[in-house]
């Protein structure tokens, strides 16, 4: 029997009672995720000859021809960290690296030229032109996000390989892989996708009290974050460390304001020898 790739992506049971938990916390409506899950999945019906589960195969074939993951978040680490590894020569763009972009960490990558394979993103921190640089995005939606969904809807229409979350139950077209913040949902995703020889590394994935400049568009620096979002990075490290339950291969942290006791921090100077 053929396992779809979706149900093994799909990770709702598993997760809801974190969701039911920030969501309290945050006083968030269950209605308006489920509306803005209703409003996604009635404009992928315009779509033309798209199928989830020939873009997830297509992710997951295009996964399991590397070795090194690197998921870029858009903390104040990923900018000098980032030209850190490109003034020593690191190729990022290499045949063995899968890069994958939080939100608005794409464009700084877009930026240093470097090859991204997958941005995910709540379409707080990119505009229009990112549409046309990755290989896969993965588009979330969320009661607070509706109106950036019609306002993207051009390309969300018009972009291939596209895949569909959200934060309720999940339907034929729309995935909930698990996670609150872009940057841990990608890890979410992954979750299931992985074999044995994947080792994953996060940069700029710091989840302290600051954010980087990336981190929205029109930020010109890296910045204090506020109450909310600084309690919502603390879930996103939490939900991280949790995740060690789920996934048995390497993950690290690089150059990181983050400590963790599940993973280890490696230093700019470790990290090169990982690339030797």
């Amino acid at each position: 029997m053929v396992i779809l790739i979706r149900r093994k992506v799909n990770f709702y049971d598993e997760f809801k009672g974190w969701y039911n938990t920030i969501s309290k916390d945050f006083n968030y409506d269950a209605q308006k995720d489920s509306f803005a899950r209703d409003y996604l999945s009635n404009m992928i019906m315009k779509k033309n000859n798209w199928n989830l589960e020939t873009v997830l195969s297509s992710f997951q074939d295009d996964l399991l021809k590397k070795e090194f993951i690197l998921v870029y978040g858009c903390g104040p680490s990923l900018e000098m960290t980032l030209d850190f590894l490109l003034r020593n020569n690191v190729d990022l763009n290499s045949e063995k690296i899968f890069n994958i972009a939080a939100d608005g960490a794409s464009r700084l990558l877009k930026e240093r030229y470097i090859k991204i394979e997958a941005i995910f993103s709540d379409l707080d921190g990119i505009t229009t032109n990112e549409f046309i640089y990755p290989n896969f995005i993965v588009v979330h939606a969320h009661g607070d996000n509706i109106e950036k969904l019609k306002r993207f809807e051009n390309e969300i229409l018009e972009f291939e390989k596209i895949i569909f979350t959200c934060q309720v139950e999940p339907n034929d077209y729309v995935i909930n892989h698990g996670g609150f913040t872009d940057g841990d949902r990608i890890l979410f995703f992954l979750r299931s996708l992985l074999i044995p020889f994947h080792r994953i590394f996060l940069i700029g994935m710091d989840f302290m009290n600051k954010v980087g400049k990336y981190s929205k568009v029109g930020f010109q620096k890296s910045q204090k974050a506020s109450k909310s979002k600084q309690k919502k990075l603390r879930y996103a490290a939490k939900l991280i460390d949790w995740l060690d339950e789920y996934i048995e291969n390497e993950i690290c942290y690089v150059n990181s304001q983050k400590t963790s006791k599940r993973y280890k921090n490696l230093d700019l100077v470790q990290f090169l020898k990982e690339f030797k």
